[in-house]
């Protein structure tokens, strides 16, 4: 998801406004990003109460914490931070038994944009379950760096910067992320392999 320039500066004049005062500003802030954080939030947690929890718990920071704020820096990424370290928190907090291949997790409407044909969304259902129980299996660190990297499209750079690391520790992380996916797919191809979706994850900047 490429940043749009005119977004950053209708942003950036609604942090002014909610510096100012404005309480419909930062409305209108929730509004605008509420849907980006809540998805990383689910993919990140794997459960949809968890993640309206975070998304509540993102904005809360995000108002608390807006002083701070860099306008320079895009305010979606800035948020994205937020949860994503947030998330990270939870999951090395909780002793989570994350569900099996067996007990698929019913993918989230707010992660798929067109209606499909039954069949089609069946398979995509299919796809989605496996993807989550696989992201699920990564290390909270190495499951952020994928997330960021293939669902938002960012680049080391920032996803370095919104995890307090380097640009070499992420692809450090991203590279033995997709070694371990690309074992564990092959696993359920090899155990399924006339029904297993299949995706890889392609290296792009």
């Amino acid at each position: 998801m490429t940043a749009n320039p005119m977004n950053e500066e209708v942003d950036r004049q609604r942090v002014a406004q909610v510096r100012a005062g404005s309480q419909q500003a930062f409305a209108d802030l929730v509004r605008a990003h509420q849907q980006a954080v809540y998805n990383l939030a689910y993919r990140m947690l794997n459960d949809r109460g968890e993640a309206e929890d975070a998304a509540q718990e993102t904005f809360l920071r995000a108002y608390s914490s807006l002083d701070r704020y860099d306008v320079e820096r895009p305010f979606r990424t800035w948020l994205l931070s937020i949860t994503s370290n947030h998330c990270i928190d939870r999951l090395r907090k909780r002793r989570l038994t994350w569900l099996s291949l067996d007990e698929p997790l019913p993918a989230h409407p707010a992660l798929s944009s067109d209606e499909a044909e039954p069949e089609d969304a069946a398979i995509q259902h299919e796809r989605e379950a496996m993807i989550q129980t696989m992201l699920a299996e990564l290390s909270p660190e190495y499951r952020a760096a994928v997330i960021l990297r293939y669902w938002y499209d960012l680049s080391y750079d920032e996803i370095a910067t919104m995890l307090s690391t380097t640009e070499s520790a992420i692809k450090s992380r991203l590279f033995r992320a997709r070694q371990v996916l690309a074992d564990k797919l092959g696993e359920k191809n090899n155990a399924a392999p006339k029904t297993s979706p299949k995706f890889k994850f392609a290296e792009g900047r």
